[in-house]
This record gives structure tokens, sequence and C-alpha cells, in this order.
């Protein structure tokens, strides 16, 4: 007869295994990879334990169509804080890699904050501006369902009013025609480089904002007027979570016209 320490044994082994055989099924049937279930695993313990994240309420972030999520970027950070709570807002509980668009030399950095940005299936764009293959990509990923995070003022800023953004959001999003999620993230971990944020304490909040209605702007042309009404009545709704104000600017020429080539490009591909 076995004795009940052996017992407990046996048992706290089958448990362990069911745990692994649990987790090895999740990972593998995640649509975007191991990697990601990963990063996600790690997140959901890391992200709330070293940053105190608190938010306004669950995330309004669709399951199972596509969305564009739109934010202030303060933070090497923010696309986890973004991310490691979003499948709590669908039903299907279905977790989701948002797909950021992301200046290419951190795409291309080696260690951590490379292998992020190629987990969460992120989307590399040069800062030159004149690369139309990120903004095709984007919209392929939207139209078969996926949904793309940008930070619209293009890189980490110091200040908490948001900075003028680049008119590309607009064109995004009119041309894709799908919700556009407005998120202030508050507080976010600050450092030195780009991986002392990622071990910094902080004290997080995150506001979650309705869908912007942008229907009304669908059937219009994509002038550069249009683009800037757009952009500034997307950057308000998104300042007004945040308290504070949208600093706006016009379109710069190098925008335009790469909006344009982008138009011309998305329309010979379909």
């Amino acid at each position: 007869m076995m004795n009940p320490e052996f017992i407990g044994i046996l048992t706290l082994i089958f448990y362990t295994l069911v745990a692994l055989s649990v987790i090895v099924y999740q990972a593998v049937k995640l649509p975007d990879g191991w990697q990601a279930w990963i990063l996600f695993a790690i997140a959901r313990v890391y992200a709330p334990g070293l940053w105190g994240i608190k938010t306004n309420r669950r995330c309004p972030f669709p399951g199972d169509s596509a969305a564009i999520i739109i934010a202030n970027h303060r933070s090497p950070a923010d696309p986890l804080i973004l991310w490691y709570n979003s499948h709590l807002g669908n039903s299907q509980k279905q977790l989701r890699c948002i797909s950021f668009l992301m200046a290419r030399e951190y795409y291309e950095l080696p260690g951590l904050v490379g292998w992020i940005a190629k987990a969460m299936h992120s989307i590399p764009v040069d800062r030159n501006g004149r690369d139309v293959v990120p903004v095709r990509e984007a919209l392929r990923k939207l139209k078969l369902g996926g949904m793309i995070g940008v930070f619209p003022e293009g890189s980490i800023q110091d200040t908490r009013p948001i900075a003028h953004a680049n008119s590309g959001i607009a064109f995004l999003a009119l041309r894709s025609k799908v919700p556009v999620y407005p998120v202030y993230i508050n507080h976010s971990p600050r450092g030195k480089n780009m991986i002392a944020p990622f071990y910094s304490r902080a004290d997080t909040s995150v506001v979650y904002g309705e869908p912007i209605d942008l229907s009304d702007y669908y059937d219009r042309r994509a002038s550069r007027e249009v683009l800037e009404e757009v952009t500034t009545l997307m950057m308000q709704r998104l300042a007004s979570l945040g308290d504070t104000v949208y600093l706006g600017s016009p379109i710069p020429e190098e925008n335009e016209q790469l909006i344009q080539m982008s138009a011309d490009h998305y329309r010979s591909a379909n």
C-alpha cells in the first residue's frame, strides 16, 4: 500500500503534467505562434506586477474582427501595456496580437526589444517616410480581420499633450473602414535607454475610449484637407481621454506624397 507522501508526489506530478499540457496546447493553437503566447504569459504576470496597471474599464477591442488602435507614446513598453489585457474585451476571450507599426531600427534590434517586436508581428517602418510597403501590409492585415496598433505621434514624446500626428493614420482608417479605438496611457515606465523601462517600476493607468465613427468621411476623396480634418478629429478624441490637448500640425509635403503613393499602390493591388 502506497504511503500518503508518495501519493501526494504522484498527484503533484499529475497536475503539473496537466498544466504543462494545457500550456503547450494553448501555445500551439494560438494563430500568432508560440512566441506570442510566451510573451503574453510573461506580460500577464510581469506588467501588472511591475507597472501596477489600472484601467478605467474592460478593454473594448473586438475578438474576431479588424480594428485600429491608436495611443499616445511615452515609453518603449507601451505596446505591451496595450496588448497584455486586450483579450478580456471580447466574449471569446480570444488572445490576438496587435501588429504595431514601429521604426525599423527598433524592429531590427537584437535582444529583448527586437524579439518582442517580432513576437507581436509588428510591421517595420522606415523613418524617411517613403516606403509604401508598411501601409500595404497594414491594410492587408486589416482586410484579413487583424488588429493594427499605431502611435500617430511617430516617436516617444516627453510631454503630456499629444504631439502632431502623422496623417498616414487617417489614410489607413479611411481606406480600411474599420473601427478606430483611442487609448490614452498615463505614467508609462521610463528610462535612460530602450531597455530600462522594462525593469523600471511605474504606476501606469490606461484609459480606453469608445471607437471613433469616421463613416461620414468614407465616401469623400482623401484630399489633404480631409486627411488633416480626420487626423485632428482622432487626435483630439485621444487627447480628451488624457484630459490634455492635441497640439496639431499641417500635413508635411512628404507625408502627402507618401499618402498619394500608398493610395495608388493600394488601388493597383486591388
